[in-house]
């Protein structure tokens, strides 16, 4: 499971911003993961309790705002929506697609004391 690493990344994250910025305490902890990103965020959710066990950010509640996918078909030279890596254009039918968005897990907002 890739999100126990992800978890642990955050984890880093969330430590470093605490150095640099002073803080003693997370108390909530807002996720973007993109719906191309295969981050599964039920399992996310598990992760995050277990790893942030211990830490200042132990008890934080965590939200997790998706992002849709979408990506550049090279045939309608156009952007298009993604529900999923590998799908056919909807306009065309074209594979030669390109994702610009919705690949990605990032930290959008710390909520801290």
């Amino acid at each position: 499971m890739h999100e126990m690493s992800l978890a642990q990344n955050v984890r880093q994250i969330i430590e470093e911003s605490a150095r640099s910025q002073n803080f003693q305490r997370v108390r909530c902890v807002v996720l973007e993961i993109g719906r191309l990103s295969a981050v599964e965020p039920d399992a996310m959710r598990f992760c995050f309790e277990a790893v942030m066990a211990g830490g200042i950010a132990q008890g934080a509640r965590l939200e997790i705002v998706e992002t849709p996918g979408q990506g550049w078909c090279e045939q309608c030279a156009c952007d298009v929506p993604l529900a999923a890596l590998y799908d056919a254009c909807p306009h065309c039918g074209n594979y030669q697609i390109r994702v610009t968005a919705g690949d990605a897990m990032r930290v959008r907002e710390l909520e801290v004391e």
